[in-house]
């Protein structure tokens, strides 16, 4: 069953980021093409409800605007029409530096898109061309993976991206509030996060305030954390209980007779004066 739902899913995804693909391709060969492109009133475009991107940069949006303003929109933003007004596809950046200048129209391409699938090119499209924060990515892929009932073997076919890559970043959704907000804001990196998985809440919060208050590496987490679970580990027993030493005294004391004891760990050596006290021991204890 989740063979089928993946097969849909990605002939469902190639169409889609064809259109995507078309949207980003920076010359228009053919007349056609650049019909394909035209100016539209940013008032007019809607966001996607879809979005998975919750974290704009500020300042890198500023430096958008700026290159936008020095050079132009080089990448068309991607709508589609619906009741007289547009709803944003990809191109979220590109429309709010836009905005930042001031501008009033936008050069967008008007894509033949049902609406069904706004969740699926959100998720896709910005998965493979936009730096989601760490958190939003994770949740991305369990979109796609809950949506379409599709393994994570499956979803790494689909977004060309290792099992592995996707498992380590599924995992940081089982992270604390906590953590997850310190690594949205930057304060920590997706390699310190990877190390807090699997920790208790308390725990996970502990090492998350060390690690902010003294700029601690990924690899002093690491050390830190290895500490943590050393220290969680029950303590061996004494293996020799007093009871048991006394016991080893008395057997050394009665053994001292016969020549020089030795007593080390589970070996017990005796070197006898004379051959006469070897058989001497032996009818004794025989």
């Amino acid at each position: 069953m989740a063979k089928n739902k993946k097969s849909a899913l990605g002939r469902g995804l190639d169409a889609i980021l064809g259109d995507v693909e078309i949207a980003y391709t920076k010359e228009f060969e053919s007349g056609a093409n650049k019909d394909m492109v035209i100016d539209i009133e940013v008032s007019k475009i809607k966001p996607n409800p879809y979005q998975p991107r919750q974290n704009f940069d500020e300042e890198a949006l500023k430096e958008l605007s700026q290159s936008i303003q020095r050079h132009g929109l080089i990448q068309p933003i991607i709508v589609f029409e619906k009741d007289g007004e547009y709803v944003l596809i990809a191109g979220e950046r590109r429309l709010r530096a836009t905005k930042l200048l001031g501008d009033k129209t936008i050069k967008a391409i008007v894509a033949d898109i049902e609406s069904q699938n706004l969740r699926e090119l959100a998720l896709i499209e910005n998965i493979q061309r936009e730096n989601l924060n760490p958190i939003e990515l994770a949740n991305s892929y369990k979109e796609l993976i809950d949506e379409y009932k599709i393994t994570q073997d499956d979803l790494s076919d689909i977004i060309k991206k290792s099992r592995s890559q996707i498992t380590n970043t599924l995992r940081l959704l089982n992270l604390t509030k906590e953590t997850k907000e310190a690594l949205n804001l930057g304060k920590i990196s997706q390699g310190h996060a990877k190390v807090l998985v699997g920790l208790k809440s308390d725990d996970e919060i502990k090492i998350l305030n060390t690690i902010i208050g003294q700029k601690l590496t990924v690899r002093d987490t690491e050390n830190l954390v290895k500490r943590l679970k050393n220290s969680d580990k029950p303590k061996k027993k004494e293996f020799a209980s007093e009871e048991f030493k006394s016991s080893i005294k008395n057997l050394k004391s009665s053994l001292d007779r016969y020549g020089k004891v030795s007593i080390k760990d589970k070996k017990v050596s005796i070197e006898f004066k004379e051959t006469k006290q070897i058989q001497d021991l032996i009818d004794k204890i025989s």
